[in-house]
């Protein structure tokens, strides 16, 4: 690369698109403006502009997770951070690795405590995996490439860079190099797999654990693998992506993000567990004693030592890579288990199979007639399933998931982090990552409105995301939690707190789309689901459906 000095804000678009990096999502403000300036001077390297910085967020958050590399966010100053942070909080639970790069003024104005004036680093620091400022010219690219290969690095997340306006103004020389980012796909020692193998071997009644380590590490065949040769039941725990197809007969679900008792049921049982890319247990209430029954045996994989034993005692902790060790303990599980162990695995597989069987049995008998309903059924039976889901319909998720299942890697994304206002920006990302699928967000109608502009987005960019309006006109997650709340507290059933209800005044969704130039619809009875579906699916173009139910 020549070493030419060219002035800091020009290097720095090289560094990126040498690192693959040549799509920035942002919200352009003054002190970035001559960085900015040279990006829409620069040769392919695209700015995709939202209009506001928590949208750029999940804009980039969706496309991160659709290509399965790092995604660019501009954020501008401490206020364009301060808008960002609850969406990167999602990115920093989720292992999502964003390079978040904000200007400020200059070093030059440090001492003057001026308009805007603020510790960059200090407030991204709680919801990034890394934080840091550049002060000297020298070191521009050499701390984007050490941000880079931190995000990049399981376990993954989202990075921050301060970058000041005279520090990218002055002359800079420095190397552009692509980022080297280590391999992290470890083996574990055969000892330690045997270890493992012999603590789980003898369980009777086996539970495996997963989260989205599993994904990343593209384990999926080795998890089955395990799962099926110990007839253990798989339950997804701290889960956004696919790791497990949602058809196979010994997944059986989520733990649940909420309440911990809920988890415990599903685990108190088991005496062997096996905990594989995931933190157990995730929930806002969780369980503050071990939820495992006495003597189970814990074996515990990931590439993240931080999660290992973090909130309970674990018999074996191996931090590997999940293919690379759940593939060993396969090959030793095969050797290990004898022929009476084998059978009673193979005897409980086949009870979930013949279960799963009688359950799709039931559900075909039982139509569901809601709007909701033929709606996702039309979509289901239009597409043969051929889609990527991006899903954050809450409380109509599990209506979702039963139409429009997670099968395959890459297929279907949902919520994490806790936060509101990432179905819609999440699929804006997806589908400019994945042009050639069809994407559709679900949101309910409170979370749709935390970002809604994301449809601007999608129609000056060209994206042709679809969305769906889950609307039921309350924070219906709201009413579920605080009806578990008087329960365990013996407080008598009463209204709902109005601040639950969104009902008035009405919101005309698809009113809103049109007015940000996308298509829309509003469904009220079923049989305009059917051509809603028809409609979503013709029109050239982002289109949003409010279905009420």
């Amino acid at each position: 690369m020549n070493s030419e000095a060219t002035p800091g804000r020009e290097r720095l678009i090289e560094q990126f698109k040498a690192d693959g990096l040549n799509v920035m999502f942002g919200n352009p403000g003054t002190v970035e403006q001559g960085f900015l300036d040279a990006v829409d001077a620069a040769e392919d390297f695209h700015y995709v502009l939202a209009l506001q910085e928590t949208v750029a967020a999940g804009i980039a958050d969706g496309y991160a997770r659709a290509t399965g590399g790092a995604a660019l966010l501009q954020l501008h100053s401490g206020v364009g951070l301060g808008n960002g942070i609850g969406m990167l909080y999602q990115s920093l639970r989720g292992h999502t690795p964003l390079v978040v790069v904000a200007g400020d003024a200059g070093v030059r104005y440090d001492a003057m405590d001026a308009q805007m004036a603020s510790d960059l680093v200090a407030m991204a620091k709680p919801v990034t995996k890394y934080a840091t400022r550049v002060t000297d010219r020298h070191s521009v690219l050499r701390t984007v490439r050490r941000a880079v290969k931190i995000a990049l690095t399981p376990p993954r997340g989202p990075v921050f860079v301060a970058l000041p306006m005279d520090v990218l103004d002055e002359l800079n020389s420095e190397p552009v190099l692509p980022t080297a980012v280590p391999f992290t796909d470890v083996a574990p020692s055969p000892a330690s797999v045997g270890r493992a193998a012999e603590l789980l071997a003898s369980a009777e009644r086996p539970v495996v654990l997963v989260g989205d380590g599993v994904s990343l590490s593209g384990a999926q065949r080795e998890l089955v693998a395990v799962a099926e040769l110990l007839g253990a039941d798989v339950y997804e725990v701290d889960s956004s992506e696919v790791n497990i197809a949602a058809s196979h007969p010994l997944r059986r679900g989520q733990t649940g993000h909420m309440f911990g008792p809920h988890s415990r049921e599903l685990v108190a049982d088991a005496d062997g567990v096996l905990i594989v890319g995931t933190y157990v247990f995730p929930e806002v209430f969780p369980e503050l004693e071990s939820p495992f029954r006495a003597g189970a045996k814990v074996v515990h994989i990931d590439l993240n030592a931080y999660e290992i034993a973090k909130n309970h005692p674990v018999d074996l902790g191996l931090a590997a890579d999940p293919k690379q060790a759940l593939r060993a303990l396969a090959g030793v599980l095969e050797r290990l288990l004898s022929p009476q162990r084998r059978a009673a695995a193979a005897a409980r597989l086949d009870a979930r199979t013949r279960e799963r069987a009688l359950s799709a049995k039931g559900g075909e008998a039982e139509q569901d007639g809601t709007p909701m309903a033929v709606f996702l059924r039309t979509l289901a039976e239009r597409t043969g399933g051929d889609l990527i889901v991006f899903d954050e319909a809450l409380t109509t998720s599990p209506l979702v998931t039963r139409y429009l299942p997670p099968e395959r890697p890459g297929d279907y994304h949902l919520t994490r982090g806790g936060s509101l206002g990432v179905g819609f920006p999440g699929a804006v990302g997806a589908k400019l990552a994945r042009p050639d699928r069809l994407v559709v967000g679900f949101a309910g109608d409170g979370g749709s409105m935390y970002t809604y502009q994301a449809l601007w987005t999608a129609v000056r960019h060209g994206i042709d995301a679809k969305f769906v309006v889950c609307n039921n006109r309350k924070y219906r997650l709201l009413d579920d939690n605080i009806a578990q709340y008087w329960r365990e507290r013996d407080i008598p059933q009463h209204d709902f707190p109005g601040s639950f209800d969104l009902s008035h005044p009405e919101i005309d969704f698809a009113g809103l789309a049109r007015a940000l130039g996308a298509g829309g619809a509003r469904v009220e009875k079923p049989d305009e689901a059917v051509a809603a579906v028809g409609r979503m699916l013709d029109h050239p173009g982002p289109y949003l459906v409010d279905i009420q139910i």
